[in-house]
């Protein structure tokens, strides 16, 4: 039987411990590329905490847009108000004095023509 020498067992024993140190190496590095369970919560947190902010201010955007668009409705609505409202003043003070003259020519002229 072929029994390894000392030698030759000190050397294999070697080479595993030197195998054994790159692995050792290797995983520590995989776990420094991981999070930590509490970093992992305190970013999805994070995440969570800047999602609320994002949709409330989508909120108050969507708020502000409802009332702009409210607000010019409002202000078509008292413009076209005004704009009646001129129409019958100029009607009123133009139209119906004129009238009033018509009528009372035409009425001079009936009486003056019986």
């Amino acid at each position: 039987m072929d029994d390894p020498s000392n030698a030759e067992l000190a050397h294999r024993l070697e080479a595993m411990r030197i195998d054994l140190k790159e692995d050792f190496r290797e995983l520590v590095g995989l776990l420094e590329k991981k999070v930590s369970v509490e970093r992992y919560e305190i970013e999805r947190k994070n995440r969570d905490e800047v999602h609320v902010a994002i949709m409330e201010r989508i909120q108050a955007i969507e708020t502000a847009r409802e009332k702009e668009r409210q607000d010019a409705a409002l202000a078509r609505q008292k413009a076209e108000d005004q704009r009646r409202a001129d129409r019958r003043l100029i009607f009123s003070a133009l139209i119906v004095p004129v009238l009033i003259v018509l009528l009372q020519a035409y009425l001079a002229a009936k009486g003056a023509g019986s």
